[in-house]
């Protein structure tokens, strides 16, 4: 299924032209902004030195600090007149980052949701419940503009009062959900409780976190659905940058709209095709806040180009964000991977939480694991028992020790939007 066949299935040599153009129109754009003009100056780059795609390289990277820093208005690229809309990011490390749009803006954005959503099935015959913060974060409004534009039915449910969202499910026949993956297993949860199957649903939307292929089973088992992973940030319009078609072989990026890179997150080098590194993006077709080479931080890899769906170039799924990374003695270890490991126990839930602490100058992670109820009986031998599969299995896959603490079932934080589950009390981290 497409939304827009021409623009999904450009020729390499139609989509590299394309690409061009709007790369050199994003380059007289960004003369607008004071920290690119300092920035390419001091590069020594006018935008006629631009003349290829792999020209791109050149260009000075930008990351988050440098939007902080020019908070709020410093990126804009337009008059403040022409920006119809402001979103920012949640802001808890310090000032949040603004993002503008103008009318094109928008209709560019909701035509990324529609091409998404069509891709894996959804149609104006779907009921579509968006369970996600309708505030200031991008998810919410991105999600809703682009399913009105295929003809679904919207319910815009927001986050929070699950029990509430279950009895919509079930009232309206809802069809199609987006949450955060982390939010799909609660509403799981709270649902059996409930005894209260889902049965109208089939499709499910999740993202705004990285998530495994173990999280994927235990969403489609235990919701019915056919889970798609969606991917995207605040700063590159929001959620719509990629997504999965229904082949499920890595997420489509929407190249007329995005040159990507993939670089090592250390030197800035950039990799080959099958290397895994930092993701980097140039927008194409942002009129309001134009960006260069902006570094995501989110670890990735490009794929092999083709699909059986006849989209362009890929992404595999993100396994995690170069500053969500943990450096346990040595070794890197991102949440998902234990993630990973837990969901393949069936003694243990899909719930836990990650405390790190430096002792005696030694780095040693703690993981706090919520028990199946199935199997909480409360029996010391049977939590031992659990207790060593579990260390076992984490010790097998991350190669390295940790400490597991079983917990009761229902004991450890839940999230509506997206999860939380590292506490890092290292000094000065």
């Amino acid at each position: 299924m497409f939304w827009n066949q021409k623009i999904e299935t450009l020729t390499p040599a139609e989509l590299s032209d394309l690409q061009l153009k709007r790369l050199k129109k994003t380059l007289e754009s960004v003369q607008n902004v004071e920290f690119y003009q300092k920035q390419l100056k001091s590069a020594g780059i006018k935008p006629r030195d631009i003349r290829t795609l792999d020209d791109v390289s050149r260009l000075p990277f930008t990351r988050k600090q440098d939007l902080r820093d020019g908070y709020p208005f410093g990126f804009f690229a337009v008059p403040l007149r022409e920006v119809v809309r402001i979103h920012t990011t949640s802001g808890t490390t310090g000032k949040p980052t603004v993002v503008g749009y103008t009318r094109n803006d928008l209709a560019t954005w909701a035509d990324l949701i529609a091409r998404n959503m069509t891709m894996v099935g959804v149609t104006e015959d779907d009921v579509f419940q968006n369970m996600v913060n309708y505030g200031m974060f991008t998810g919410g409004l991105g999600f809703h503009y682009g399913a009105e534009a295929i003809g679904a039915t919207v319910i815009p449910s927001a986050t929070g009062n699950t029990r509430r969202q279950i009895e919509m499910i079930n009232d309206f026949g809802v069809t199609v959900i987006h949450c955060t993956p982390s939010y799909a297993m609660h509403l799981a949860e709270v649902a059996e409780e409930m005894d209260s199957p889902l049965e109208s649903l089939r499709i499910g939307l999740f993202g705004a976190e990285p998530w495994s292929d173990s999280m994927r089973t235990e969403l489609e088992k235990r919701l019915g659905v056919t889970a798609y992973d969606s991917y995207g940030l605040s700063e590159l319009f929001g959620p719509g940058v990629a997504f999965e078609c229904q082949e499920r072989e890595g997420l489509h990026i929407w190249h007329d709209c995005y040159l990507v890179e993939i670089i090592d997150p250390v030197t800035g080098e950039v990799c080959g095709d099958g290397e895994r590194g930092e993701l980097v993006v140039t927008p194409l077709a942002k009129e309001a806040m134009p960006l260069l080479r902006y570094r995501t931080g989110d670890i990735t890899m490009l794929m092999e180009d083709g699909c059986i769906c006849g989209r362009a170039k890929k992404i595999a799924r993100i396994t995690g964000r170069s500053d969500d990374m943990l450096v346990i003695r040595g070794i890197n270890v991102f949440p998902s991977q234990i993630e990973h490991v837990l969901l393949q126990i069936a003694e243990v839930g899909s719930q836990f939480m990650v405390y790190v602490d430096r002792i005696n100058h030694l780095d040693e992670m703690t993981i706090d694991v919520e028990i199946n109820r199935e199997y909480f009986s409360g029996e010391l031998a049977d939590l031992s028992r659990i207790q060593k599969k579990v260390v076992k299995e984490l010790r097998d896959t991350l190669e390295l020790r940790t400490t597991v603490r079983l917990v009761e079932p229902g004991t450890l934080p839940r999230f509506e939007g997206k999860a939380k589950r590292v506490i890092d009390r290292r000094n000065g981290l």
